[in-house]
């Protein structure tokens, strides 16, 4: 019996490729804006900015622009045949509120094209993922900091996008909290956009099968506790073969927040690798979602079966 069809990854970048910088979630610094187009520039991309990346909602001050104003721009985008690539400036909040909004029949007929981002992002990763059966990348977003100044987040993300075989095998320096060897398909993202992504109509009905990595910012422990605990009460990490586990910037101290982990994913009997390298820490790690792989939880690597963008 074959399995599910394998996403379908989109074609590797050239040089002079089109890439839309899209702003699905919260406000987007001018400045830091304008540092991540030079970077593309230097990178001999041709980036073009959505027309409501630099808004601000009237009255929500957490949101770039109306609902309806970010979901125009991320479907403008997509469905431009001459955008080879749509990079999210930043994260936020608000990706959730705008994926309805998006016409995913009109996306899914435009044909796969890359797609870059990560924190508030993950929900949009999870709906292409369901909607499109696209592989996407886990990576820094046009007007982060990492993006702008950080030279290994810079050279992985350059790397998966222009020779995505060259980064076949992720080496984070990560070290086992579970050891053990595990395959399946890369999926997952911030902790707490997973949890609440639970019962909406893009989410996947579990992690089964999948690597699952897992990453979040600015978390108390408990609260980690709350989100590990609602995916494991809801079914949702049933089956999973894998953990990877990334960063936990601006969170409780690692010392108080590695005992809930080991709590609360220790008894899923699988692989777990932690300090994975993606995520909000510095320096972050591009990670391609919907890949098949195998982790090394005992030397911290990642295989990937086959090169992320064709």
């Amino acid at each position: 019996m074959s399995g599910p069809p394998q996403p379908t990854r989109p074609v590797r970048l050239v040089p002079g490729a089109r890439v839309a910088v899209v702003a699905p979630s919260g406000p987007v610094p001018e400045e830091r804006l304008q540092a991540g187009l030079d970077v593309l520039r230097g990178w001999d991309l041709d980036p073009v900015v959505a027309p409501h990346v630099l808004d601000r909602h009237g009255t929500l001050h957490y949101l770039a622009g109306t609902d309806a104003h970010r979901a125009a721009d991320l479907q403008s985008a997509w469905c431009d045949p001459s955008v080879d690539a749509v990079l999210c400036a930043r994260g936020g909040y608000g990706a959730q509120r705008m994926a309805d909004l998006l016409d995913w029949d009109a996306m899914r007929e435009a044909g796969p094209k890359v797609f870059v981002g990560f924190s508030d992002i993950t929900a949009l990763h999870e709906a292409f993922a369901t909607r499109l059966g696209l592989v996407t990348l886990h990576g820094p977003m046009a007007a982060g900091i990492d993006f702008v100044k950080n030279a290994r987040a810079q050279d992985h993300l350059r790397a998966t996008l222009f020779a995505p075989e060259s980064v076949r095998v992720i080496a984070s320096g990560g070290t086992p909290m579970v050891p053990g060897r595990a395959r399946g398909v890369t999926l997952g993202g911030c902790l707490s956009l997973l949890a609440a992504e639970l019962g909406g109509p893009h989410a996947r009905p579990s992690a089964r099968g999948g690597l699952l990595c897992l990453e979040d910012v600015g978390e108390e422990a408990y609260r980690v506790d709350r989100c590990l605990t609602q995916l494991l009460r809801a079914g949702w990490l049933d089956g999973v073969a894998g953990v990877l586990l990334g960063s936990w910037q601006d969170c409780e101290p690692y010392e108080r927040l590695r005992p809930v982990l080991a709590d609360r994913l220790g008894g899923l009997g699988v692989p777990v690798v932690e300090d994975f390298g993606f995520g909000h820490g510095e320096g972050a790690l591009t990670i391609p979602f919907g890949v098949p792989a195998e982790l090394d939880a005992d030397a911290g690597t990642l295989a990937l079966d086959r090169p992320a963008l064709a």
